[in-house]
């Protein structure tokens, strides 16, 4: 399995109650809100019917009492108690008779409805307003009416208890349905987090199937994008890695490469100037002292002589030319600037119909040998090919040198480059662009705008870049 792309950041852990339970909670929050709303309703309309109700009663029973006492004044307390028997309980009220010694005549018989029941004390006191006595005088006694809404208060509660019933089993039955339907509707959630999960773990190949409900079907399809994204990013940075890897070792094998062939053309370079040039000057000296020595009148021996000088002369020029496209000689001793002022120098003696302009900015400070060394191979290459393929006349070299960059202009007025796709191989521009790769720098070849061509290379001052940079 592949690394993950960084190090995987922890899935936050379940500390707070899930969305389920929560949602549940909500509902069930609200319903207990609005219970508890319409108890309240039921209580505020309980208190205001015990109100009216003991208001209204009070007053007729007060006004019927009132009348009744001036008829039956005339018989005195006796004739009242016998009124009162008969009238039995008025709803709502309690009625006493008290004669003047303070003795109870009479109290109104209990209610009968809901008898043996009362409603708790707490609502009672909720829902009963201040009472008033009412006292009616008569000759001898004096009847008291004293409200009493406790029947009244026994139907509120009744209606309360029945309506507290009622709202408890609906809020059961939506709180279990509100518990099934989140419940179902929050199930594919559970595949989500695990899908995260995998990703997190780097099975970055995870892709979830179609989900039930548009929330999570879009979540869903999120994840599964995310995932082909990351998989994606991981692929490209693994054969990115694989390239620069390949690149690098490219890279390596053909400075090594570079190196060798740098290493053979000075061995053979040496070889030609140590070796064979002292042969061929041997050859020469043999020659001139065969032709010294031979009798004016051996035309044939003299013509054989010279002949034998004059080509060793012209195998000696062939192989001081060659010498400095091997290897140039004056490189190290003398430095980049006079290296490149000698092989113009060279190049005029050679092609005496060509101009020759050579540009020196900058300090002519030392560099490294491997940028010298591809900075004279990119003007010898360039100038060389100028020469036999672009039918230039004038050609021109600028050397430009400060504390952060090298960077070498050689331009002429020839024909200019064909297409990149119509270039033979002999112009080498792929080996040069190479070099210059390979030293962290830049490399370009390109037809000018007024005609000819013009090669540009840019080097770092510091050499060679070091392991794993890009150019």
């Amino acid at each position: 399995m592949v690394e993950p792309l960084s190090p995987p950041l922890p899935l936050p852990r379940r500390r707070s109650a899930s969305l389920r339970l929560q949602l549940n909670l909500i509902v069930a929050t609200l319903t207990g809100l609005f219970v508890a709303a319409l108890v309240g309703l039921q209580i505020d309309g309980t208190r205001a019917s015990v109100r009216e109700e003991i208001t209204a009663s009070n007053k007729v029973a007060t006004q019927l009492l009132e009348r009744v006492s001036g008829i039956f004044s005339r018989g005195g307390p006796p004739a009242m108690l016998g009124f009162l028997e008969q009238l039995g309980r008025v709803r709502s009220n309690d009625i006493v008779l008290v004669g003047d010694d303070g003795r109870v005549l009479y109290r109104s018989p209990p209610a009968t409805y809901k008898q043996g029941r009362d409603a708790p004390e707490w609502f009672t006191a909720w829902v009963v307003p201040p009472l008033q006595r009412q006292l009616v005088r008569m000759p001898g006694a004096v009847l008291a009416i004293e409200p009493n809404p406790s029947r009244a208060i026994l139907d509120g509660w009744d209606h309360l208890v029945r309506l507290a019933g009622i709202a408890t089993l609906a809020l059961v039955a939506l709180h279990v349905a509100v518990f099934w339907a989140v419940g179902r509707t929050l199930r594919p959630f559970a595949r989500i987090v695990e899908g995260l999960r995998r990703l997190q773990a780097g099975d970055y190949a995870t892709r979830l199937p179609p989900l039930p409900g548009r929330e999570a079907a879009l979540i869903g399809e999120s994840v599964n994008r995310l995932g082909e994204a990351i998989e994606t990013t991981l692929q490209q940075r693994i054969a990115a890695r694989e390239a620069r890897q390949r690149l690098s070792e490219s890279r390596a094998w053909a400075q090594q490469v570079e190196q060798r062939l740098e290493a053979e053309r000075k061995d053979i370079a040496a070889e030609l100037h140590d070796e064979l040039g002292q042969s061929v000057t041997a050859i020469r000296s043999l020659a001139r002292s065969l032709l010294a020595r031979l009798p004016t009148d051996d035309t044939t021996g003299r013509e054989a002589a010279q002949m034998i000088d004059t080509e060793a002369a012209r195998l000696y020029d062939a192989m001081h030319g060659m010498i400095p496209r091997l290897t140039p000689l004056t490189l190290g001793p003398l430095g980049l600037p006079d290296a490149l002022r000698d092989l113009v120098a060279s190049l005029r003696l050679r092609h005496r119909a060509q101009v020759f302009d050579l540009r020196i900015e900058g300090p002519e400070t030392p560099v490294d040998a491997d940028t010298a060394l591809a900075v004279y191979r990119t003007a010898q290459e360039a100038l060389n090919n100028a020469l036999k393929h672009s039918g230039a006349r004038h050609l021109g070299l600028l050397l430009q040198h400060n504390a952060q960059t090298l960077s070498l202009t050689v331009t002429d007025d020839g024909c200019g480059l064909p297409p990149p796709d119509q270039r033979p191989h002999r112009f080498g521009l792929p080996g040069l662009h190479e070099r210059a790769v390979a030293l962290g720098g830049r490399f370009d070849a390109q037809r000018r705008p007024e005609g000819g061509t013009q090669v540009r290379l840019e080097l770092p001052c510091g050499g060679r870049p070091a392991e794993g940079d890009e150019a």
